[in-house]
């Protein structure tokens, strides 16, 4: 019997391809919870038999119609699902819900299989992931080491091997400072991209769902699956899911030397200076940045409007129940209450003051690129400044949903003292698609294998078979989200041989174009797109395309010859010859 591989997504669908079984991998899953043995990590598990039995119903492996086909994961226990308690680690506020939270139905639909709810600081309220009145999970890495919060389960489950990838949720900066601290990837949409319906708020106005995966493209894959518009969810937007795909130089924005904060931590102060290295080695132009104004909006955070809205969201609860609180918890909560409408708006009139200041800064370079936490805390130094050690992990994660940014953090070595090194990348909102772009680059640079249980390193270059792609799947064209949701990744840009003519095919829906061979002397050079699938993958995405379309050999303008986009003969009864547009997109702008 084939061994179940690392639960990276891309092995696991190969082990599926090649006749592996759900059941299999779900047993695998229970062995590594009794292996790791850390009571900390999950404060509810489905029943491996009711998994297993979810497992049979998702029916033939099929990575194109289910993405995540038979993909085992975590949920933060403030993310509703059906038939699980959520408590947001507070037994007494305990409930049962009958329906899923809208990203959790789509990643079930998906084909993901729920394994269990994760710990977290109590409320989504910390850094940490210690404020718990459960044991406190242990940190993959460095057991002296705080796990990071508040979703300190969900980065430990998927940093140990237990699961694939891990939802959190995101305010302050808790999707990125847990995996910074635990060697993954830490995916921060851009607010509004993933449905917050089903997800206890912390502050409504910032929170995000976020997702942990071993790998940028892991993460990406999630991503793409579940960043839908939801009517349920009034902040819900929509945002394009873009390819995988990083300009040859970017302008990358840091904080200048004499504007950032380590605390002390000269091993973190290196091991960032390494990471801004990798990047100008990667051809990219490192541009330093003041960045006080970035630290007056994080330090907002923690004040007037947005402490107020953290107590708002479990206002009745709490007046109700305190002693139902933990100690830190209860103490912020406590403190919101004696917070007026003055005060909010005081906090918001601050907050557009500074917006104004730093958006010059921000459209003046591509991304941002930051160290995910200013240093490592340990348990020992947390119990002696909880509140202040707090804050200081927030140092380059507090402003981000304030000023509407997306990000993701992603390992890149190890420090001098053997813990782990990680930055954050940061843009724009609807930029997804580049940070995590730059992000899988950056991790595949490093070397560095993901989380604690000894995955094999990320590749120089993605393993696959090459596909050309001629029409509706390029980037930005409507069925593009096909290969996005099988993980492609984006190879290059390019064009076809002068042996080529390309056809407007009549009564399709999406439109597409049809791309035909013809002798040497009557074609053209046609703009294409190469892009790379695993093995499970290519033969998903292949036993699924429709006739007249075929897919055969292509021949680029630098002489290689590889599998892509082609018609039937019979197709161009009826087409357009529109050769000489030079492609699709220049077509479809044409139109």
């Amino acid at each position: 019997m084939t061994p179940v591989p690392a639960f990276e997504i891309t092995a696991l669908h190969a082990y599926y391809a090649e006749g592996g079984s759900p059941e299999a991998v779900i047993d695998r899953v229970y062995e590594r919870i009794a292996e790791v043995g850390d009571p900390g990590i999950f404060l509810h598990l489905a029943d491996p038999a009711a998994l297993k039995s979810e497992a049979a119903k998702l029916g033939k492996f099929d990575p194109l119609a289910k993405p995540l086909w038979g993909i085992p994961c975590a949920v933060k226990d403030n993310i509703d699902v059906a038939g699980m308690p959520t408590t947001a680690a507070c037994p007494d506020f305990a409930h049962v819900p009958a329906a899923d939270a809208s990203v959790v139905a789509l990643l079930k639909a998906a084909g993901a299989l729920v394994v269990g709810k994760t710990n977290l600081d109590q409320f989504a309220t910390g850094l940490v992931g210690v404020r718990t009145p459960h044991p406190v999970p242990v940190n993959a890495i460095d057991p002296a080491l705080v796990p990071g919060g508040s979703s300190s389960g969900s980065a430990v489950a998927t940093a140990q091997g237990i699961v694939s990838f891990a939802l959190g949720t995101d305010t302050a900066g808790s999707g990125r400072v847990p995996a910074g601290l635990n060697n993954i990837v830490g995916l921060k949409p851009t607010f509004g991209a993933l449905s917050c319906s089903g997800v206890l708020p912390a502050c409504r106005t910032l929170d995000c769902v976020s997702i942990f995966a071993l790998t940028a493209a892991d993460a990406y894959r999630v991503f793409a699956v579940a960043a839908r518009p939801d009517p349920a969810d009034a902040y819900s937007r929509t945002v394009s899911v873009a390819a995988l795909a990083v300009p040859a130089t970017l302008a990358i924005g840091v904080p200048a030397r004499p504007d950032r904060r380590f605390f002390g931590d000269d091993a973190m102060a290196t091991g960032f200076e390494a990471a801004l290295d990798r990047l100008r080695a990667l051809g990219h132009r490192i541009v330093e940045l003041p960045f006080d104004d970035f630290y007056r909006v994080a330090d907002l955070l923690y004040e007037g409007a947005w402490v107020a809205e953290r107590y708002a969201a479990v206002r009745d609860f709490f007046d109700g129940h305190a002693d139902s609180f933990h100690p830190v918890t209860r103490q912020i909560y406590a403190g919101a209450k004696t917070l007026s409408a003055a005060d909010a708006f005081d906090g918001l009139y601050a907050l557009q003051d500074l917006k104004q200041k730093v958006a010059p800064l921000i459209a003046s370079v591509d991304l941002l690129c930051v160290p995910t936490a200013p240093r490592h805390f340990t348990r020992a130094e947390l119990d002696a400044e909880p509140i202040r050690e707090n804050s200081r992990l927030g140092t380059y994660t507090n402003f981000v949903n304030l000023l509407d940014l997306c990000g993701i953090a992603v390992p890149t070595g190890r420090r001098a003292d053997g813990r782990p090194m990680s930055v954050t990348l940061l843009a724009a909102a609807g930029r997804d698609g580049l940070t995590a772009g730059l992000a899988a680059l950056l991790h595949q640079d490093s070397g560095l294998a993901p989380g604690a249980a000894g995955w094999r390193k990320p590749a120089g270059k993605p393993d696959g078979i090459d596909l050309v792609v001629v029409g509706a799947h390029l980037r930005g064209m409507p069925l593009n989200r096909e290969l996005v949701d099988l993980g492609a990744t984006f190879i290059e840009a390019t064009h076809t041989s002068t042996s080529y003519r390309l056809y407007e095919l009549s009564g399709q829906s999406p439109a597409k174009p049809g791309l035909k061979r013809v002798t040497a002397g009557s074609g053209v050079s046609i703009e294409v797109e190469v892009w790379r699938l695993a093995p499970a993958a290519f033969g998903a995405f292949v036993a699924n395309v429709p006739p007249p379309l075929a897919i055969g050999s292509v021949e680029l303008e630098d002489g290689r010859t590889t599998k892509g986009f082609l018609t039937e003969p019979i197709a161009l009864d009826g087409a357009s010859d529109i050769s000489h547009f030079g492609g699709w997109r220049a077509f479809a702008a044409s139109r």
